[in-house]
Order: structure tokens, then sequence, then C-alpha cells
């Protein structure tokens, strides 16, 4: 993806706002992205249209000011409500979208966890609303980056939307740190993760977790879905929106921050998961 703005690029986080084709993003430098991405007849993406861009904007309404406020990296959205997870200055922002489509602050709040344990750079990249027919329905679940718990794993937490919120940890391993996370349709976690050195370059990596695995206290794992390193088309991966196609099959996108550096670019990649792990789940029977 390429615009001829130079604000554009450096995405963090990715929902979509109206079936598998309006968008809203936000990049790790203090933006919304809002646009449309263009499809086929079968639904794979061949275009971005209608890009627009403008300043995030705190309690004031004037757009926040340097690295260490602008810091955006995980969205989730729940009707008109657009939640926002910042680095630097950690903190979860509340977002109303007016009618004509102008996101306007509400609040902002800590995230749930000993706010000691939050590296700088390293906090809530991933933020998500769990299923309606998930075990997590309605919570907002956070996953950071790479701020670990007292054994080395990746703090994570629950809030309800009725009582206490909760922490648990996500198993660490091979070298990856979180970059983001979204709900199944059936309330597993995918779990976006890269890693880098100077060795092997820049990969990433797509982890299931089960929603039901997920409690107070608990250190989560599950099965890789894919992994790949730059000897395929990837870069920098840090947002995840999941969707679902007409038949069911989940629909993962993915875009990347580019750094606003010349060596990388904003990619948009998706895939459909298919399987029989991955059938919708029946609905319950009457009584």
């Amino acid at each position: 993806m390429k615009a001829a703005s130079p604000h554009f690029g450096a995405l963090s986080g990715l929902r979509f706002t109206g079936g598998r084709t309006g968008f809203t993003a936000v990049a790790d430098t203090g933006f919304w992205l809002t646009g449309a991405v263009e499809r086929d007849d079968a639904g794979r993406p061949v275009g971005v249209a209608g890009l627009a861009m403008t300043g995030i904007t705190g309690r004031d309404g004037v757009p926040f000011a340097g690295k260490w406020f602008a810091d955006a990296e995980g969205i989730a959205i729940a009707g008109d409500t657009v939640l926002v997870s910042f680095e630097r200055a950690h903190r979860i922002v509340r977002y109303r979208r007016r009618a004509d489509g102008v996101l306007v602050w509400q609040e902002a709040a800590h995230p749930p966890v000993p706010a000691h344990e939050l590296r700088r750079n390293r906090g809530f990249e991933g933020i998500a609303i769990g299923a309606p027919r998930g075990a997590l329905a309605g919570a907002l679940v956070g996953v950071s980056e790479h701020s670990l718990d007292a054994v080395g794993n990746i703090m994570a937490f629950v809030a309800p939307e009725e009582g206490e919120a909760f922490e648990f940890s996500v198993r660490k391993s091979g070298g990856f740190y979180i970059t983001d996370v979204d709900t199944l349709p059936d309330g597993d976690l995918i779990v976006l993760e890269r890693r880098f050195n100077v060795r092997d370059g820049v990969a990433m990596r797509l982890r299931r977790i089960d929603d039901a695995d997920i409690r107070e206290g608990a250190t989560v794992d599950g099965p890789t879905l894919l992994e790949a390193d730059l000897r395929y088309q990837i870069d920098n991966m840090e947002g995840l929106a999941i969707t679902a196609d007409p038949d069911g099959v989940p629909r993962l996108t993915i875009v990347s921050d580019d750094n606003h550096s010349l060596l990388q670019r904003s990619l948009l990649i998706e895939f459909r998961l298919v399987g029989p792990d991955v059938s919708p789940r029946p609905a319950a029977a009457d009584g």
C-alpha cells in the first residue's frame, strides 16, 4: 500500500467496521487511518480506496504531540465505542464515534496490571473484544508485546463487562514478541507475533489460544498456525483483524508497520483459516 502523504505508514492496529470492506486503523505516529479494501469477485483484496488520515486526539480535542503520548498500538471496536491502547505513556483510551464519523475522546485508564511491570516500549500492543459465542464474550482482552511476568512469560489481562479484571500470561517462545491479537468467531484468540534479529532478519508467527484456557493466573499456549520469514512476502507485521466470509470461514487480515523506512513496506495480506477445527460451532439446542 502506498499513498502520497508523508504521514502514511507506521500502521500498528486494524479493525473492520463494514463487513470485510470498511476499516479503521491506528498508526503509532498518532494517526487514525480510515478507508475501504477493494475486493474481486472471490473476495481477495485488490486495492485500498478512500484513505483518510486524521490525528488521534486527547481530552482537549487536540492531536497528541510527540511519540511519548502518540504511540498508538492496538485497536478494538464495539458498536460506536473505539478503544486504543498506547505504549510508553501506557493507557487504554475510549473514544466514541459520532454520527459524522469523528472519533471523540471519552476517558482513559491504565491497563489493569502492575504499572511497574510494563516496559517502556513493550506495552499492550494488542487488544480485542471477546466474541459473543466465546468464553470471554464482551470482555476486553489485552496482550502485551514483551512485558513479562515473574517467570518470564508475556503479561496479559481480561476486563469483563461485569466483575473484576484479572491477569493471565501467554507463554513466550522462539524469541517472538506479540504485536496484535483478535478473536475468532468461536472465541479463540489468534496472536500475531514478530521476531527480529540480525542473523535471521524479520519473521512473523500466528498462534491460536483456546479461550476456555484463559483464567486468572493461567499461562496459556497454543498451536502455531503459520510461521514465515523473509523468504516470503512479509515485513514488520503488526496489525491483525479477523472477519468471517459468507461461508463462515474466518479471514485473517494482517498489516505491516513500515516505520517510515525506505527499506520497508506497508503490506496488507490475508489468509482464510480453513479446516475441521475452525468450522463454526453449532448453536445450542433449544431448551
